[in-house]
């Protein structure tokens, strides 16, 4: 507290008129021997608080800061993800502060059942199994649509950067938990009865029908709308129609620019399927220097695979086994992951697959041979720490790519294990702080964009552009040869 010294002001005495007079002519000078009590009581109450002020607002300033200061070092935030946390300090230094103070309102529909619970009954059907009382989502690398769809729906989530809200009026973005990939495969029969009466064509029309008539789709042309359709041909019939909205993707190599954007768009990372490995870093137990297990024979991009087989199946330290999956294709990639350094990522029928996100949570790094690729959660994960990349035109020369990974020194490879066990959670579906938080920490802050997005349509004379304008963002063309 401030000291504060009192001020004293001497009055003239008036209480009789001799020592009134000599105290007057000795203090005042002549000209105010007609002085005015009541005037000048004014006049000294005006300068005591002219005198006062200054000290009475410093006091009042030192208090406040104290209070704040207090109040946010002794009064915590609870934070869900990591506990209390003091309101002075960031929850995360990656997330603006403007994000971390509240989550995104999301509604999800409630879908009829065929779009959800349906298609994974039809699937099953199609697959020999007449029995509906048992079934569940099957395990393939596109399973993230039923991950959210049942963080939505438990009733127990906390610490999300997305919050269910059950009345449409209060969300700011709607979920569509349609299981779009899952339906595109429910149709064909691998050696079961096909699904009487399934069409995934049919399904993906009736879902836009059925999205046209909610007034919360018409409002603002399906821009707030939130859709996954990880496989790359997911919705493909209907993309045209609801490309106004978020699209949950794990590759842009089917989608034009007219369709997506990194603007808009997320891209999520394909569920591994392999087991994690569960051991420490380093490089003692990994005899061999490069790993790949998959089809050989691909189209579009994946021309390359042939090639690659060609160039390096003969190299002693290199494993390549053609295979398509199965359990024992799975036990197999595992045991490879697990023992090399090295795990080869050329682009398949599109540039990305989840053989990328098997060898990271293998701790073994990817060389990625793709020269078109997005890769998921680029804004919190520096890709180059934890991959190599070698452009398409230098992978297919002979000696190449094996002289280049043969010169990686051990402590090089050892900063590569390191980091890759730093960001693996975010590929790991079924950690709490994983994949699923992030995705919805990617689509949390899309928000503002959408709202710009939404607000420049309703004030944009409409017209027929040849090529996307600036609300599309087109990724770089131009590249890099390696990271080594």
């Amino acid at each position: 507290m401030i000291n504060q010294r009192p001020i004293k002001f001497r009055l003239p005495s008036l209480s009789n008129s001799s020592s009134s007079s000599s105290s007057t002519s000795s203090t005042f000078p002549p000209s105010s021997s007609s002085f005015n009590a009541h005037k000048s009581d004014q006049t000294l109450t005006k300068m005591g608080r002219r005198s006062l002020l200054k000290p009475t607002l410093l006091t009042t300033l030192f208090i406040f800061s104290i209070y704040a200061f207090f109040h946010s070092s002794l009064y915590p935030h609870f934070d869900n993800n990591n506990g209390f946390q003091f309101l002075s300090k960031p929850n995360n230094p990656e997330i603006p502060n403007s994000l971390q103070s509240q989550s995104v309102r999301i509604y999800m529909y409630d879908l009829p059942k065929k779009f959800t619970h349906g298609v994974i009954e039809s699937y099953s059907i199609s697959r020999g199994n007449e029995d509906v009382t048992k079934l569940k989502y099957p395990g393939n690398q596109h399973m993230a649509e039923w991950y959210l769809f049942s963080d939505l729906n438990d009733p127990k989530r906390s610490g999300s950067y997305v919050t269910r809200v059950l009345d449409p009026d209060e969300a700011e973005l709607f979920y569509v938990p349609f299981f779009s990939s899952l339906s595109l495969v429910a149709n064909p029969a691998r050696g079961g009865v096909v699904s009487k009466g399934y069409s995934d064509e049919e399904m993906q029309e009736d879902l836009v029908l059925w999205l046209e008539k909610q007034v919360y789709w018409k409002r603002n042309n399906g821009r707030d709308h939130v859709f996954i359709c990880q496989d790359p041909n997911a919705l493909y019939k209907v993309l045209d129609r609801v490309k106004n909205g978020v699209l949950l993707v794990s590759d842009f190599g089917r989608l034009g620019r007219d369709r997506a954007s990194l603007v808009k768009d997320v891209i999520l990372p394909y569920s591994h399927r392999i087991n994690s490995y569960k051991g420490e870093v380093g490089v003692e137990n990994r005899k061999s220097l490069m790993f790949f297990m998959g089809n050989r024979y691909r189209k579009e991009g994946g021309k390359i695979r042939d090639l690659l087989f060609q160039i390096l199946e003969s190299e002693e330290d290199v494993v390549m086994k053609h295979g398509a999956q199965s359990r024992e294709s799975r036990r197999m990639a595992s045991q490879g992951m697990h023992t090399s350094k090295f795990c080869l990522h050329p682009a398949g029928d599109t540039p990305s697959a989840c053989r990328l996100f098997d060898a990271v949570v293998s701790l073994c790094v990817p060389v990625i041979i793709s020269d078109y690729i997005e890769l998921p959660f680029e804004d919190v994960i520096d890709y180059r720490k934890i991959a190599v990349f070698v452009d398409t035109n230098s992978a297919v020369q002979p000696g190449y790519l094996v002289k280049l990974l043969r010169g990686v020194k051990k402590e090089r490879i050892l900063e590569f294990q390191t980091e890759m066990k730093k960001v693996r959670h975010y590929f790991e579906y079924d950690d709490p702080d994983g994949t699923v938080n992030e995705i919805w920490h990617q689509v949390s802050i899309k928000l503002p964009l959408i709202k710009l997005m939404i607000n420049r349509d309703k004030r944009i004379v409409k017209r027929q552009l040849a090529e996307p304008d600036c609300s599309c963002v087109c990724s770089n063309q131009t590249g890099i040869h390696t990271t080594l």
